[in-house]
């Protein structure tokens, strides 16, 4: 399998490349990005510890590069400021994001090839690059809340003193301010979050309310975030390598699971070879479903600012 990642020199990209690198899945991994000195010296980097890990080729340079590859990941984009929601970033990253696109489409894709965005709004993004019909709508996803998840679960299981991988919980909706936790479906080890020892709502809300501040925070104490997203993003690109019928909140086009339809959001989608292969209807409780749908709307209205 080949993976490009456009963007690649930045931290994301590169993070996402070091990530996969040692997953040890991915044959080649091709790094395009609008400084390509530093995309050059990252695939260097990475290649300097290829004969410690597995059997792979790293390459850069324009979208030439990109030929023939299965997965296109797109990282690029403008940085989000401390204080500003993904979403104020729409009129600033559309632009970039459409020129992307247009470059992708000069390049010849192997069949069935995927394309994973992550720059944000990702949800957005997704959606734009779903409807511009040089994929299918089902080889387009985004990164969702693959991150927001894993990030809720590693500070439920910090605060309870468990295992990160022994916490199950979602969150779903949009990459953003109007995103869902799903306590409904919240287990530790199997066993519901709610009747955990030292649970309440109030130390729920406060834990998600530290989940949502999560990248804000990341970016005021180091500049940007990174590890967590490259492993977030390996998550996505070896589940549709593996093509094992993983289950994964990634962003996708929706069509009527829980009534929501016409915009790209978070749900639990199984995840393959070419791209989303199901979108699963989870059982939520009312007030999940009604977020959830404020949620879906509030992207729906970013959508329709961008369209005008």
């Amino acid at each position: 399998m080949k993976v490009s990642i456009i963007g690649g020199g930045g931290r994301v990209g590169s993070d996402a490349a070091f990530a996969l690198q040692l997953g040890g899945l991915i044959r080649e991994i091709a790094l395009v990005d609008v400084n390509q000195d530093l995309a050059a010296g990252e695939a260097l980097d990475l290649r300097h510890g290829a004969a410690l890990l597995a059997n792979q080729t790293f390459t850069s340079g324009d979208y030439g590069v990109v030929e023939g590859s299965d997965c296109v990941v797109i990282t690029a984009g403008l940085r989000r400021k401390p204080d500003e929601s993904r979403l104020d970033l729409i009129n600033r990253n559309v632009v970039v994001f459409k020129a992307i696109l247009d470059e992708i489409k000069k390049v010849k894709l192997a069949p069935g090839a995927t394309l994973l965005v992550v720059s944000n709004p990702v949800d957005i993004l997704t959606h734009m690059a779903a409807v511009d019909g040089f994929l299918s709508p089902s080889q387009v996803l985004g990164l969702g809340t693959v991150l927001d998840t894993s990030r809720f679960r590693s500070l439920l299981a910090d605060h309870f003193g468990v295992g990160a991988a022994d916490t199950k919980a979602l969150i779903l909706g949009e990459h953003g301010d109007s995103m869902v936790p799903i306590w409904s479906s919240a287990t530790i080890g199997g066993v519901s979050l709610k009747s955990i020892p030292g649970y309440s709502d109030e130390l729920g809300a406060s834990i998600f309310e530290a989940t949502k501040k999560s990248g804000a925070t990341v970016i005021a104490q180091k500049g940007g975030a990174g590890r967590a997203v490259g492993v977030s993003i390996k998550a996505v690109v070896e589940a549709m390598f593996l093509d094992n019928g993983q289950l994964l909140p990634v962003s996708a086009v929706q069509s009527d699971k829980l009534g929501i339809s016409d915009i790209s959001l978070s749900l639990p989608t199984v995840v393959g070879r070419h791209g989303v292969v199901s979108v699963f209807e989870p059982h939520v409780s009312d007030s999940e479903r009604e977020l959830l749908h404020k949620s879906a709307e509030s992207l729906k209205a970013t959508w329709q600012q961008v369209q005008g």
